[in-house]
């Protein structure tokens, strides 16, 4: 029993269940004791109830406050526990703000208040707090005689709720202010407003300082709030250095962690302490594989998922909707569709986010129609489709063009009243840009109310999907205007398009507008811009913006790898590779990728493998891309097992694999393995395509194999290339380098749209051929044609003026490069005008012009010098060229042999001798002559003197016969010009068959009288060897074309066409 005051009166409570006593049953027995007549001065009230007896329930609350005034009408006077029951009565029946506050009047005209009741009060601020009058609640708690900890706590979690932070910071600091002690429910509120609101991070370090000051640092139910809050801000590290510091770990400390670290890109840290905990015997909650399957999701690592998938099921938690939902999503996002289906199929229980989770992973995989059949399955299941659900419908839709479907969808979504939704209103607005009705993209995009930057991002990239720069800018001066604030995708959207179009003036513009509104220091926006520099040649602005801005962003850096190797740095990209792994950024695929490339572009084959060798344990091995780069690094550097290895490792018919043994065998010089292969593609139905027939024309011409030369011109026919512009550019090569310039002319004059390739093809293919004066006609008609030349194209012409004699004319052009066409001259420019001032027997005025050069002359100006010396026998020039020479190629064979025959022609002995013997000490060999010639399908091969053909005595002794009937028309031998008397003498006579020599002898005896002879050497026609030639043509009456090592030599009726002047 327990008494309890009412002014006079006493009510004496026995028995009363405290849950069963209301409010409305005491102010009746108040009222029967005043009827009966009982005087309060000695009377006492017993209420007698039973555990199970009921009370009945109060009619309305307003009936309780009026028959509390009839009490005090009649005398009786209400207590404290009186009007408790009533705020209580108020609260739990929802009763109205203005009872509650007729209450608080009642209360404050007895005194209550005044009386120190703090019972009284905190159900009042209840009360308040549970009406959402935050004003009287404060007004309340300000005059509050005395303020308990749950007082303070309760208003600081209202206020939290309430996303207002400031003002729970501020009650705080009263708290501190008030010298009111803080506890643990004081910091979890307070924590949990910090983590609503934004609060600098000066702010809750001094909270967390307070926490550790009131000894609360290591109490678990504060720091794991804390944990979290310096998780989400990320600030990772504080958040371990508390974890760590706890002194008892809770499964919500290990959460908070966990889910901490994956969410701060410390993923392989995240799946550490998960398995530390385990280890550790704490069992993992629901919530903590969730956070551990994340983190296996953003490494993309299928291995601990699945480990972590067999932990699920071990540890009974196969079942838990929460858990199987992160599981699908792990599953999808590593492209593992079977696992993640068989999981959501064994499912007990599927919810909202269950289906969410697969029908977006089905979009984002290209499974829109699965997506949609699942959608179906869902209504059947009776779950309601939300705002996420329709978006990825609507994705699913853009990325499969089925622009029906999605305006099916548009309906659906206008009729369950999403279509407002942003996630809604971005995706159909995405549906329409990407399957290209620009109308009802703009039209949509108008009648959209509220204003967000990312429909105008959508419309920006609209409008560059159709390559419209000029609405795409006006799109973006209209934000502008509209005072849209951009975001980071903002000006990425429209620099894709300049980079597309090739618009580096309108890219700097928005550069400038990026640098402006402080945009640059963003990762994704300075990758682009990155992108958009490299790809437009503009390297080292690309390459200045990494170094300032980029940080060590993995995009950027690949990016920068990318637009090196696109331009043929690879040294550049490699280095840049290196630097990027010394920094300790972690490379992507597409970083491997192009390094791989730039490898095979130096043909740096160690190099290449330790990549190669890198990627695989990345786990990257099965990147189609790096799969193809990897075969064309090795079929580049010449390993053709290695490369075919390689290849079978790939997806099964894809091209670019192919593609890239073709071109990577020609490119090594392995041009018979390139048409091999050619040829197996065409057996097994793998589609050719530009680069195929490129390299397959290419490797032929290099093989001067006009047989199958024919044959692949006979695919590209057949296949409808024959009019495409880079192909017939090959293919003007290939039958120049054949020796058959009429085709070569046949296909130029054949192509529609010629481009600056096709012009240089054709004029270098007559400059090597020796037809110098065509070779300068059509330059004329490439500028008259308005296509502008460049370095190859000037090479070209360069050349034909040599090989014609026309020097004047020759340095005209080529001191037109600069001042004319801007181009400054290479090293191959200086080599030709060299060429042509040695050719005609200005050696002085060539030494004049390399010593003249603005750069170090290379060993080829030096070579072409000391060969041109030899021809003139210019003793005291040849020693100058040869003294560089040895300086900078001093294990080259050909300086030797040159200046050996240098000594020679002028009839130095003994330094002929020097010099030779200096060769044998150096253990340095003269690449000995050779030539082929095709006949009935086969390549014939001859050296100097060879004895060893089948048909050795037939070819002989028609040589023999040649010989004979040339030097009855005027033909005198000069093959010893290189040797003194007693060495002609002692030489047996058959070492002066020169091998060309043999290889047209064979070719006369063995060709049809209508074919020409075309024959191949290694090394320069000798003038002895040129003009036997001559003089063959004419008594044969037949065309001999000669390649050698610098030029085509077409030989008939007694003339070349390089009328004596090579």
């Amino acid at each position: 029993m327990f008494l309890r005051p009412v002014s006079s009166t006493y009510i004496f409570l026995h028995t009363a269940p405290r849950n069963k006593l209301k409010s409305r049953n005491v102010l009746r027995t108040l009222c029967e004791v005043r009827r009966r007549g009982f005087r309060t001065s000695c009377a006492a009230v017993s209420v007698s109830l039973s555990d199970d007896e009921s009370f009945q329930e109060i009619e309305t609350i307003r009936k309780g406050i009026d028959s509390m005034n009839v009490i005090e009408s009649r005398g009786i006077r209400p207590n404290h526990q009186t009007f408790t029951w009533l705020i209580e009565g108020c609260l739990k029946k929802n009763g109205s703000l203005h009872e509650g506050r007729k209450l608080h009047a009642q209360i404050l005209k007895l005194g209550f208040v005044d009386n120190n009741n703090g019972c009284l009060s905190e159900k009042l601020l209840d009360f308040y707090l549970f009406k959402g009058d935050l004003d009287s609640a404060f007004k309340l708690f300000d005059e509050m005689p005395e303020r308990t900890f749950s007082t303070w706590n309760k208003m600081i979690k209202e206020l939290t709720l309430r996303n207002l932070t400031s003002k729970a910071l501020d009650l705080v600091s009263r708290m501190v202010n008030e010298n009111v002690p803080l506890d643990e429910g004081t910091f979890t509120g307070i924590l949990e407003a910090c983590r609503s609101g934004n609060v600098g991070f000066d702010v809750v370090e001094q909270i967390h300082a307070r926490m550790i000051y009131q000894g609360l640092g290591s109490r678990t139910v504060v720091c794991n709030p804390l944990i979290d809050l310096y998780s989400r801000n990320g600030f990772v590290d504080l958040a371990r250095k508390v974890f760590d510091g706890l002194g008892m770990k809770d499964h919500s400390s290990w959460v908070a962690m966990i889910s901490g670290l994956s969410k701060n890109g410390c993923e392989e840290d995240a799946i550490r302490l998960f398995c530390e905990m385990y280890v550790s015997r704490v069992m993992p909650t629901p919530y903590a594989f969730s956070s551990v399957l994340s983190a296996c999701k953003k490494i993309e690592s299928l291995d601990i998922g699945e480990q972590l998938h067999s932990l699920v099921l071990k540890l009974g938690f196969s079942s838990d909707t929460y858990v199987c939902n992160a599981l699908v999503s792990l599953y999808f996002h590593l492209g593992s569709l079977i696992s993640a289906e068989h999981i959501f199929s064994n499912m007990s229980h599927r919810d909202a986010v269950t289906y969410n989770t697969l029908i977006n992973g089905l979009s984002q995989s290209g499974y829109g129609e699965k997506a949609m059949g699942l959608f179906k399955r869902m209504q059947l299941d009776g779950l309601e489709p939300d705002a996420n659900t329709l978006a990825s419908l609507v994705a699913a839709c853009s990325a499969d063009g089925t622009l029906f479907t999605g305006q099916q969808l548009h309906g659906y979504t206008t009729k369950l009243g999403f279509a407002s939704n942003d996630k809604i209103e971005g995706a159909l607005l995405n549906l329409y840009a990407k399957c290209s009705d620009i109308e009802t993209a703009l039209d949509y995009f108008l009648e959209t109310e509220v204003e967000n930057v990312v429909k105008w991002n959508v419309m920006l990239v609209a409008y560059g999907l159709l390559d419209d720069l000029r609405n795409s800018f006006r799109i973006f001066r209209q934000m502008q205007m509209e005072e849209i604030v951009p975001n980071q995708y903002t000006y990425p959207s429209i620099l894709k398009t300049c980079i597309r179009l090739g618009d580096l003036e309108l890219g700097e513009q928005i550069h400038c507008q990026i640098v402006k509104t402080s945009f640059q220091h963003n990762a994704y926006v300075c990758s682009v811009l990155i992108d958009m520099y490299s790809k437009l040649g503009k390297l080292d602005t690309a390459r200045d913006i990494l170094v300032r801005f980029a940080g060590k962003d993995v995009v950027s850096w690949t990016t920068m790898i990318a637009g090196y190797t696109q331009y043929n740095f690879n040294d550049k990209a490699l280095a840049t590779f290196r630097e990027m792994l010394d920094l300790g950024i972690r490379s992507d695929e597409v970083g491997l990728t192009n390094a791989i490339s730039a490898c095979a572009g130096l043909q740096s084959l160690k190099e290449g493998e330790q990549i190669h060798t890198q990627s695989c344990v990345s786990g990257f091995s099965s990147d189609l891309p790096l799969q193809n780069a990897i075969v064309t690094l090795y079929s580049r550097c010449g390993k053709v097992e290695e490369a075919y290895l390689a290849f079978e490792q790939t997806e099964a018919g894809d091209n670019i694999a192919w593609n890239a043994l073709v071109s990577g065998f020609q490119q090594s010089g392995n041009n018979e393995e390139a048409l091999r292969v050619f040829a197996r593609m065409n057996r097994e139905g793998i589609e050719s395509n530009n680069f195929t027939f490129g390299s397959a024309v290419k490797a032929a011409s290099e093989t001067a194999n006009m047989k199958q030369g024919k044959q692949v011109h006979a695919v590209i026919t057949k296949t409808g290339y024959d009019s495409e512009t880079e192909v017939c550019n090959a293919l003007i090569s290939m039958y120049a380098k054949c020796g058959i310039i009429s085709d070569a002319k046949k296909q130029f004059f054949e192509l529609s749209m010629k481009n600056e390739v096709s012009w240089n093809a054709i004029i270098n293919a007559y400059s090597k051929h020796g037809f110098g004066s065509e070779a300068l006609d059509l330059f004329d008609e490439m500028i008259h044609s308005n296509v502008r030349p460049n370095h190859v194209t000037l090479v070209g012409v360069l050349s034909a003026c040599s090989h014609i004699g026309l020097v004047e004319k020759g340095i005209e052009y080529f001191e037109s490069m600069n001042t004319r066409y801007g181009l400054a001259p290479k090293p191959e420019h200086y080599v030709c005008v060299v060429d042509m001032l040695t050719r005609a027997g200005l050696l002085s005025r060539a030494r004049e012009f390399i010593q003249e050069l603005p750069v170090e002359p290379d060993a080829l100006v030096w070579r072409t010098l000391l060969s041109a010396c030899v021809v003139h026998k210019n003793l005291e020039i040849g020693e100058f060229a040869a003294h560089h020479l040895v300086e900078l190629e001093p294990e080259d064979s050909a300086t030797y042999v040159l200046l050996s025959n240098l000594y020679a022609v002028c009839r130095k002995w003994e330094a002929r001798d020097r010099t030779r013997q200096k060769m044998k000490e150096k253990g340095v060999k003269k690449e000995p002559g050779q030539s082929w010639i095709e006949v009935k399908n086969s390549i014939h091969s001859f050296y100097v003197g060879d004895q060893n053909h089948p048909l050795s005595d037939e070819i002989h002794e028609h040589f023999q016969d040649l010989t004979r009937r040339v030097s009855e028309i005027g033909y005198v031998q000069d093959c010893f010009s290189l040797l003194n008397e007693a060495q002609q003498e002692q030489k047996d006579p058959m070492i002066f068959i020169h091998s060309e020599k043999l290889a047209i002898s064979f070719g006369l005896l063995s060709l049809p009288g209508t074919m020409p002879v075309n024959v191949m050497k290694n090394l320069r026609v000798c003038n002895d060897c040129h003009d036997w030639i001559k003089f063959v043509s004419k008594v044969s009456n037949r065309e001999i074309i000669v390649r050698d090592a610098y030029r085509f030599h077409h030989f008939e009726g007694g003339s070349c066409s390089c009328k004596d002047y090579w």
